[in-house]
């Protein structure tokens, strides 16, 4: 499993974009890991999935509305990862009004998921591989802090909680 001080794993996330811009074009857009990390701080949220009960009502809903407090604490971006295709990841981000505060990150194929090594398997429930709940903050490409839930748990992964570590 990850842990802090090692670098994000060597992956590509989607991103769906309504817009064309900054070499964008409509549609999903891949995101290499490495490249979109390097230089910045990244207040980054994972979550087992879209349009998920938890995942609606608090953690998104969370980060979005402390977007100016992060950025306060000297974060650049407010990533959330999902174990879902960019399509689905771009609706999410229309229901739940992200707008430009929190990019929404698709790992289709669980890669980064498997990579961190916090992955969830949900196949009892008809979902299949997902991602755990967890939350850290990542400075320059390497994880500064690690938040991780426990099953079926939102105590540690929440923006106040991040928020907290970066204002460190």
């Amino acid at each position: 499993m990850i842990k802090v001080g090692d670098t994000l794993p060597s992956a590509t996330l989607q991103e769906y974009s309504e817009v064309e811009g900054e070499g964008c074009s409509i549609g999903p857009n891949a995101v290499d890991v490495a490249k979109a990390s390097a230089g910045k701080t990244i207040a980054l949220f994972a979550l087992p999935g879209a349009f998920t009960p938890t995942c609606s009502a608090k953690h998104v809903p969370g980060y979005v509305q402390h977007f100016d407090d992060f950025k306060a604490a000297g974060v650049d971006e407010i990533w959330c990862v999902s174990v879902n295709d960019a399509f689905v990841m771009g609706a999410w981000a229309r229901d739940q009004k992200t707008g430009t505060k929190v990019r929404m990150l698709a790992d289709g194929s669980a890669d980064f998921a498997k990579a961190t090594g916090l992955t969830l398997d949900l196949t009892g429930r008809g979902m299949g591989l997902r991602s755990n709940r967890y939350s850290m903050l990542v400075k320059d490409g390497k994880v500064a802090t690690l938040n991780v839930e426990g099953p079926g748990k939102f105590e540690v992964s929440d923006a106040d909680t991040l928020l907290a570590q970066a204002r460190g």
